[in-house]
Formats: structure tokens, C-alpha cells, sequence
């Protein structure tokens, strides 16, 4: 089953805070891409709000995410983006749905 996590991350309005944090992000997900039994680590940017992002991390399954904790590049990220941002990190932790079998709504 794949483990996904969503976390949200709102910048604090300096312009400053923003590309910090963005670049950040994207360097982060070229680290994080080459961690084993990791699916997809995929950074977005709020097309209306510049100071929102969403990273979406797909593992093989929930014990993947070791190798993610576990990569020496996870001890620098949040004291690094935490001071850059108006509020704490949003994470949500999801089991992805099996959506290739066939169902039958009843009602």
C-alpha cells in the first residue's frame, strides 16, 4: 500500500522568505527523489497565494519514510524553513486508496 504525505507550508510575507523557502523546497526534492523505496517527493507553489506550498511524498509503504528520516539531509531542512515560515508545517499522513479494483456503489 503507498504511504503518502502532504505537508503544507505558509511563508512568512517577505518576498525574501518566499525564494528561500522555495528554493529550499526544490532542492529538497532532487535530495529526497534518490532516497530508496521513495515513489515521489513532488514540491508545488499556490498559483494564487505565493507564500503557499504543498509537498506531496509517496512511499512504497509507511516504513519507507526511515530511509527519508534517515538521510542526513533531514536534520538541516527544518531549522532551516521553520524560521522562514507564519505558521508550523501542516502534515498529513495518508494510506493511498486501491483504486484498480472495480466497485459497485449500492445504495
Amino acid at each position: 500500500m503507498v504511504y503518502t504525505i502532504v505537508a503544507h507550508l505558509y511563508t512568512k510575507p517577505e518576498p525574501s522568505a518566499i525564494e528561500k523557502v522555495k528554493t529550499k523546497l526544490i532542492e529538497a526534492a532532487q535530495i529526497y527523489r534518490k532516497d530508496k523505496e521513495t515513489i515521489q517527493w513532488e514540491v508545488m507553489q499556490d498559483v494564487s497565494d505565493p507564500r503557499a506550498f504543498t509537498v506531496v511524498e509517496r512511499y512504497e509503504q509507511e516504513s519507507s519514510q526511515k530511509y527519508h528520516l534517515e538521510n542526513p539531509y533531514w536534520k538541516t531542512f527544518n531549522p532551516y524553513v521553520d524560521p522562514l515560515l507564519a505558521k508550523p508545517i501542516d502534515l498529513r499522513r495518508y494510506e493511498e486508496l486501491d483504486t484498480t479494483k472495480e466497485v459497485m456503489i449500492v445504495d
